[in-house]
């Protein structure tokens, strides 16, 4: 599934205590119904959990809220659906009053039953005598009926233009999990934007960095246990970038090659798979013509905002990010067998520094605003994508709250 609105079954895989968080409450409200939702604990009940999903689907029973066990409620939540960020404020002002106060049967196209909203005396903030007093004469914007409507603001031209908020995230395909970026549109620009990693505290180390993290704590880790999941972890972030740039069969190619060093591959195959992989990634012009000049990092900058690794040796654009990944998959494939013990000091993951005073993807979130201010809404993907932080990094971390531009 693309978004949220496209799916109608929602499986919570592993933590329980997810249930109750935000960002699982945000996704089960962006899901139109019919919809169900599952929790998966085990490998062992995966068959079990989805068929029990598609039956309640089958079946047409009413959506329970998130955290609520079959037969009954629990955890707290109320009956009409699971917990929201507006708690305590009225449910029907959230949606389009043809979702949540005329029913299924369309009788949000009858004026009659309209005609009733007449007798409300306001509406956020409005006198309600049988109209808005004329929506066009607004700058500020607000929400009627249930749709947030545009702002007004200069752009950079000095013209007062609409100005729409547009969230991007928690959960997009090819999209760091966790992660929403807010953005403030004028036309098809990026005027403002801010960040927000939604982060649920984890007991595990980070998947990416998690050789280095061993050998950090005094464990016995090789030079080519390293350098595989460095490989692998550039190939995932390959994948991504592939993919949002609409090169689905590079994305494909890459991540074949991911799940290969993950299973143990040894250097010779993960080498052989990955040199044509890097010469026709680094020969396209298409994706050369797509990517260039979006996101320029310098890295006069990128050191001044603390970013280490790979953004940082790209000094400059969305495209020499992917070149450097692109030389550290050639490399890393080739190291995979060395047999050489990693250092504890060589403290240096998929992203950056992983032994400073923040995670490294803390920086890149930090870098965000600024390289999505004044570009495109269509190359906002792009851009992170160049980027990819990986939030797990920080669910060891107090979150230092959103980034704004």
């Amino acid at each position: 599934m693309a978004v949220p609105a496209e799916a109608d079954l929602l499986v919570i895989v592993g933590d329980r205590d997810a249930e109750e968080s935000d960002w699982v409450a945000n996704l089960w409200q962006a899901m139109p119904a019919p919809k169900s939702w599952v929790p998966l604990t085990t490998t062992e009940q995966v068959t079990e959990t989805l068929d029990r999903g598609l039956a309640e689907l089958r079946h047409g029973e009413p959506p329970r809220p998130v955290g609520t066990p079959v037969g009954g409620q629990g955890r707290g939540e109320p009956a009409g659906g699971p917990k929201t960020a507006q708690t305590g404020e009225h449910h029907h002002h959230q949606q389009p009053h043809g979702h949540s106060q005329h029913g299924a049967d369309g009788d949000h196209h009858n004026p009659e039953r309209h005609a009733d909203h007449g007798d409300h005396e306001s509406h956020d903030g409005h006198e309600m005598d049988g109209g808005h007093h004329g929506h066009a004469g607004h700058d500020m914007g607000g929400v009627v009926d249930g749709l947030p409507m545009a702002d007004r603001a200069d752009d950079r031209d000095g013209l007062r233009l609409d100005q729409l908020h547009v969230p991007l995230g928690p959960g997009l395909v090819d999209w760091p999990a966790g992660l929403i970026l807010r953005l403030t549109l004028q036309g098809d620009i990026v005027q403002q934007a801010g960040v927000e990693p939604l982060v649920p505290t984890s007991p595990h180390p980070p998947f990416w960095n998690e050789p280095w993290l061993r050998a950090a704590a005094g464990e016995r880790v090789t030079r080519g246990d390293a350098a595989r999941r460095l490989c692998a972890a550039h190939l995932d972030s390959l994948g991504r970038f592939f993919a949002v740039a609409g090169w689905a069969d590079m994305a494909a190619r890459a991540r074949h090659v991911r799940d290969r060093a993950l299973a143990g591959a040894d250097a010779t195959e993960l080498s052989t798979l990955v040199r044509p992989l890097i010469r026709k990634a680094e020969r396209s012009r298409t994706l050369r013509w797509m990517t260039t000049g979006l996101g320029p990092l310098p890295a006069e900058h990128a050191r001044h905002l603390g970013v280490t690794g790979p953004a940082l040796r790209a000094d400059g654009d969305a495209h020499s990010r992917m070149l450097v990944w692109l030389d550290a998959v050639g490399r890393s494939a080739a190291a995979c067998d060395d047999s050489g013990l990693l250092h504890g000091a060589e403290a240096v993951g998929s992203r950056g520094q992983i032994d400073g005073p923040a995670p490294p993807s803390q920086a890149l979130l930090d870098a965000l605003p600024g390289l999505l201010e004044g570009a495109e809404f269509a190359c906002a993907r792009i851009i992170v994508a160049s980027l990819d932080p990986d939030l797990d990094e920080l669910a060891h971390v107090p979150a230092a709250g959103a980034a704004h531009g």
